[in-house]
């Protein structure tokens, strides 16, 4: 393992301490440690509705823009609403939910550990579309979806987390990876 590797996965243990998640969540969990990219390597796919530049991989943006103007040519509006989220964004969103009185094991249902996102590859996407409400399991029932469920892989991009995943991750018809 490269010094490199080993402070990434040395930063994602203590992480891991100070927020309070079991040593053995990987395992329980079925997750690897999900690399991050170098800065460079990420390009904007443009801006999510609130007006924030989302970020992917040089190859998986080739891909989402491939498969957005694909659904497009269809009427099928693909809204990107969250892509690259490093290591440190995933540990302020959980502290921002511990603040608020949550607790950890209830957290961890809807939002993966730091260092285990796949958010963090600069591969995953979540999307949304015109016909509902972002990031609620709602999006299941837009056709932006059932055409994603139909087509998502001829461009590389898998669901991560369907109803039922034994990553413990509750079911998330928004968030897409792209698979090299």
């Amino acid at each position: 393992m490269s010094t490199l590797q080993s402070d990434y996965v040395s930063r994602i243990d203590e992480l891991l301490r100070e927020l309070g998640i079991p040593s053995n969540y990987a395992e329980l969990r079925e997750l690897s440690i999900q690399p991050e990219p170098e800065v460079t390597e990420l390009v904007s796919i443009g801006n999510n509705p609130e007006g924030n530049a989302c970020q992917l991989t040089r190859p998986a943006a080739r891909a989402w823009h491939s498969m957005y103007a694909a659904a497009r040519n269809l009427e099928i509006e693909l809204l990107p609403l969250s892509g690259f989220r490093s290591v440190e964004r995933q540990a302020k969103i959980i502290r921002g939910k511990l603040d608020l009185g949550e607790k950890i094991t209830d957290i961890l249902h809807s939002i993966a550990a730091p260092g285990y996102s796949e958010h963090h590859t600069g591969c995953a996407i979540d999307i949304g579309s015109n016909e509902g409400p972002p990031l609620e399991e709602a999006f299941a029932d837009t056709r932006a979806f059932a055409w994603l469920i139909r087509h998502g892989e001829e461009f590389g991009f898998k669901l991560s987390f369907p109803k039922h995943n034994p990553h413990g991750i509750v079911y998330e018809p928004w968030h897409w990876c792209w698979h090299k």
